[in-house]
């Protein structure tokens, strides 16, 4: 007779099942984070070509929702807490159809410590800012966020005769030769191409901002190059430095050559546009 183990068929086939069920989840998620360095590696590829991308933990912070509350409009803040000098950011999103969200590039009547604004995001996706140094260095951080279908929602501005128009509130109290917050907003569509018009069932041809850039004194604050990517009627925040009382220029083209001018007092006399 042979010897008995006390172990039985079931019981042994059913802790072998349990084992592998477990083991399912933490497969899946680095399935997932493997996927997401793949993406990253392309879309890097893409953008800076054979430029190298350091880890930019100590030269700027990225704050984004981990799950967005609307995926059209994800708030982004950027801050450099480094105190390296830095040229300009690149907002990209890994997943969405055109990753590029944004380049910023600062000039010299900028304060480049932060930098905020509103985007769509498609997917689930890794939303990278990276930091160019004075000295042509590129320094990158991510964020992890959960949302989906914000560049096919519904745009909630259409093309009407404000297109264009502009807003602009000063933050700060003004101080000549001191940093000063600003947030614009700006009266656009962005259609991206995706949008599907609820009466006609068409798609809503691609209508978005193409350039901004802003000047105080005739010196250049930013110059911002972007894509579908950026929300509906947009809304940036930014640094400055006034070194006098003037007026803070703003010009804006989009993807149908049209261009929009306006002019704001510093320190301001209220939010309406002084004039082109």
């Amino acid at each position: 007779m042979g010897m008995t183990t006390g172990i039985r068929l079931p019981e042994v086939i059913a802790s072998c099942a349990f084992a592998w069920i477990a083991c399912l989840p933490a497969a899946r998620a680095d399935d997932e984070e493997a996927a997401r360095i793949a993406r990253w590696v392309q879309v890097q590829r893409a953008v800076f070509a054979d430029r190298q991308v350091l880890d930019g933990a100590s030269v700027l912070q990225l704050e984004a929702p981990q799950r967005a509350l609307d995926p059209a409009l994800v708030p982004l803040t950027i801050t450099m807490t480094g105190g390296k000098p830095v040229k300009g950011v690149y907002v990209i999103i890994d997943n969405n159809p055109a990753p590029m969200a944004g380049h910023f590039v600062f000039g010299p009547a900028a304060d480049p410590r932060t930098l905020k604004m509103r985007v769509r995001v498609d997917q689930y996706t890794d939303i990278h800012a990276v930091a160019e140094g004075a000295d042509g260095r590129l320094y990158g951080v991510a964020k992890f966020v959960k949302a989906s279908g914000g560049c096919s929602a519904p745009a909630g501005s259409e093309e009407g005769t404000d297109l264009g128009q502009m807003k602009l509130h000063l933050i700060d109290t003004f101080t000549a030769g001191k940093p000063m917050q600003a947030q614009l907003m700006i009266r656009h569509p962005n259609f991206n191409g995706m949008q599907m018009d609820q009466l006609t069932r068409y798609y809503t041809p691609a209508h978005f901002i193409r350039t901004i850039d802003v000047s105080y004194g005739g010196g250049q604050v930013l110059h911002i190059d972007s894509d579908i990517s950026l929300s509906t009627d947009p809304v940036i925040s930014f640094g400055f430095v006034p070194r006098a009382k003037g007026k803070l220029k703003v010009a804006v083209r989009d993807s149908k050559d049209q261009s929009f001018e306006h002019s704001f007092n510093v320190p301001a006399t209220g939010l309406v546009p002084q004039g082109a």
